[in-house]
């Protein structure tokens, strides 16, 4: 079963550490294998780092969620406070488990959907567990590194 769909790269965030603010970026490169360079999962220092797992190395969440939070349930979450790393907007990220895609010239797999957690919650201090169940983004696994800027293309390999 093939779909087509080409989305874009909205924003890039990262964190150094465990509960750090996220940092938008400009620009970031993505390590095969590791995460991207600087974040708190590429070097060990994540809230979850104990419990490696390869989907973790690069987190997305859709614009799209953004504003079904705020339309369904009138919550502004800005997308640093999301966590996840890449915010894109026309990709269907539930859709992407399990498949290959490309942001720019970076490959990514969909390894898993992630699921919300009450740590989120609980450091946002907004209500944001029940109404991000199923759309709380995708955890993936960097197959091809390599830079990434917004702005460009997300689209199926």
């Amino acid at each position: 079963m093939s779909f087509d769909f080409t989305g874009v790269l909205v924003a890039i965030h990262i964190a150094p550490e465990a509960s750090a603010p996220m940092v938008e970026l400009d620009a970031a490169r993505l390590v095969e294998g590791v995460g991207i360079d600087g974040d708190r999962y590429a070097n060990g220092r994540g809230t979850y780092s104990h419990k490696p797992h390869a989907d973790r190395q690069v987190t997305l969440i859709e614009t799209e969620t953004l504003e079904a939070l705020r339309r369904d349930h009138g919550i502004d979450l800005a997308p640093h406070e999301t966590r996840r790393n890449l915010l894109v907007a026309g990709v269907p990220l539930n859709h992407l488990v399990g498949r290959d895609f490309r942001v720019g010239e970076v490959v990514l797999h969909g390894g898993r959907l992630n699921v919300p957690c009450q740590y989120l919650e609980d450091l946002l201090g907004k209500k944001v567990f029940k109404p991000l169940i199923n759309r709380s983004g995708l955890n993936c696994r960097i197959v091809t590194g390599g830079t990434i800027r917004p702005g460009e293309t997300i689209r199926p390999v």
